[in-house]
């Protein structure tokens, strides 16, 4: 049993066990608390001064973590023992060669972060190596091949940037009318103009869920085993996450199938940690849409549901310990969006917010305001989810962005 045992040493001390976190949004600073917990040095980077996770780490960075050249100073610099890349715009390749030279963790692991940066890559795994039920779908890279590959699909059909995330450049189409200009709007959306696209045909489903997937080890054996939160439910609205809610009611049936596919594709990427994989679930039946190997938007109704939230869940299992994804509570949160694009914003109405004892607040604490960026996002617990989600909608409503 003995050497099985997980050791923490003292952060801003030469035992410090450091990790280093490759994006410091409003996931990566609850992350970051949750690791501030077990005693670890953290090391947060991103691409903008002062950014959420960076106000809770010990050390702050700002560099473009998409040069490869500015990546792999930083980790010669920080030598960090995991690296936990919290965003897609990463040059990945830095963390394939840093994994096998051996020189540190990456989380889960380069392979998945890899795949998952890219929506061709995860696809491809999913549908044409592991076989699991996805929409139809085909990659265009040019206006022609893209006209080609709508006629194909057939309308109406969604088109995503292969390099992009929180719904930017996406949009549905609905005729060949609208493909030109779906084309536009998808090369001004990606990360990375890198101009592919995937075209995916529209699945009648009845609601979509995140699973949110642990890969943890085994307290004795050391093993890792997999794990699974009761699935969320949520609302977006362009591609972004306005509302979640957990449980989402689904068949046993439909839940042991989301389970299967869910075990499939993070067994498939490998390494620990926790895993938002997003499912359309129709009566019995589940299709595979996209999976991060990270925290998850939506997963933050778990702040307000579980016993460790994806966060605490997300932390434990890549330092080696157990996890516990019971859930105590129904409960849903709701997105708090800036409205403006500014900065220097201050928040009002937050009394009012918090009037109910079962509801609860994060503000992020985010330098820039943008009309649809989240700045903030209540939770609440009630008895049902529609209580719930009517309870953190109306405790987000409260909240008034002020520009000074």
């Amino acid at each position: 049993m003995n050497h099985m045992s997980v050791t923490i040493g003292t952060p801003l001390q030469s035992s410090a066990f450091k990790v280093l976190l490759l994006g410091s949004g409003e996931l990566g600073k609850e992350v970051v608390i949750s690791l501030q917990r077990l005693g670890v040095e953290v090391h947060a980077a991103d691409r903008y001064d002062h950014a959420p996770a960076m106000q809770v780490a010990h050390y702050q960075y700002t560099l473009n973590m998409a040069n490869p050249e500015e990546l792999k100073q930083l980790i010669a610099q920080v030598k960090p023992h995991l690296i936990v890349p919290e965003i897609e715009a990463i040059a990945t390749e830095v963390l394939v060669e840093i994994e096998a030279s051996q020189a540190a963790t990456i989380i889960p692991s380069a392979k998945a972060v890899n795949l998952t940066m890219n929506r061709e890559g995860i696809r491809r795994l999913a549908a044409e190596e592991l076989g699991l039920p996805t929409s139809a779908y085909r990659f265009a890279d040019s206006l022609e091949s893209f006209r080609a590959a709508c006629d194909d699909i057939g309308y109406p059909n969604f088109v995503k940037p292969v390099m992009s995330s929180s719904g930017k450049g996406q949009s549905r189409v609905k005729s060949f009318a609208e493909v030109d200009a779906a084309w536009e709007y998808a090369q001004t959306g990606g990360r990375v103009n890198q101009g592919k696209v995937i075209v995916e045909s529209q699945i009648d489903f009845d609601f979509e869920i995140t699973l949110l997937t642990v890969r943890a080890k085994n307290a004795e054996t050391g093993e890792i085993e997999t794990q699974y939160c009761d699935p969320i439910g949520h609302r977006q609205d362009s591609g972004d996450y306005v509302e979640s809610w957990q449980p989402q009611v689904m068949t046993a049936v439909a839940l042991e199938e989301a389970k299967r596919i869910s075990h499939k594709v993070t067994t498939a990427l490998g390494g620990c940690g926790i895993f938002g994989v997003e499912l359309f679930v129709k009566g019995d039946k589940v299709w595979f849409s996209e999976v991060s190997p990270r925290p998850h938007d939506t997963g933050l109704v778990t702040l307000a549901s579980q016993y460790q939230s994806e966060f605490e869940l997300h932390a434990r299992a890549i330092l080696g310990l157990p996890v516990n994804t019971a859930r105590h509570s129904v409960a849903a949160s709701a997105v708090i969006y800036a409205g403006v694009d500014d900065t220097n914003l201050s928040f009002s109405g937050l009394n009012l917010a918090l009037a109910n004892p079962n509801t609860d607040l994060r503000l992020f604490g985010k330098p820039e305001g943008f009309k649809r960026r989240r700045m903030g996002v209540t939770t609440a617990r009630a008895e049902t989810t529609d209580q719930a989600r009517e309870l953190a909608q109306h405790a987000a409503d409260q909240v008034i962005v002020n520009q000074n």
